[in-house]
């Protein structure tokens, strides 16, 4: 399934109309509701300076996060975003796009993360949820795991960034069936 870029920021799935049949009512996403191959728009957001400053001056206080000046005169040629705040966009983004609409019983961790390319203020960032597989838990019966990736593109369509996730969802209950 290929959903419909939505241009309202933080708009849930649900509300979205990009839910599995069967979903559209109200209804939470269930394991049940990923399979390979599967494609989800998340949308996008513009980054500010003010965001970049903010991030890094809290998280990761490199000099190319933090100081325009000394930016200027590093590899990148300007003030660039922290890795970790292109990941922490991209979260909130699959929280507000699809796990907020979701049976999600957390995650065990990523396999990887790769930053492609500098994201700088007043990029555009588009967020893709692709699901690579999903499987059944073989000893806890009430979820499966489904492991994704999330790409970030920027407004001129270059990838920025690359997560490759998993997630445990419950199994929809017997009474939604």
């Amino acid at each position: 399934m290929t959903a419909a870029p939505d241009s309202a920021a933080g708009l849930p799935a649900d509300a979205r109309g990009d839910i599995p049949a069967g979903a559209r009512t109200g209804k939470r996403w269930y394991f049940e509701d990923f399979y390979p191959g599967q494609q989800i728009d998340l949308g996008e957001r513009t980054v500010t300076e003010a965001e970049i400053l903010a991030f890094a001056h809290a998280f990761d206080p490199q000099s190319f996060h933090v100081d325009a000046e000394a930016a200027q005169a590093s590899p990148y040629g300007g003030l660039i975003a922290s890795g970790w705040h292109t990941c922490s966009m991209m979260m909130r983004m699959v929280v507000d796009g699809l796990l907020n609409a979701a049976d999600g019983m957390g995650s065990p961790g990523l396999d990887g993360v790769r930053w492609l390319q500098p994201v700088r203020a007043g990029d555009t960032l588009r967020v893709h949820y692709l699901t690579r597989q999903v499987k059944a838990s073989s000893s806890k019966p009430d979820r499966g795991v489904v492991w994704s990736t999330w790409t970030a593109t920027n407004q001129h369509g270059v990838q920025v960034c690359k997560v490759d996730g998993i997630g445990l969802y419950g199994r929809r209950p017997a009474k939604e069936n």
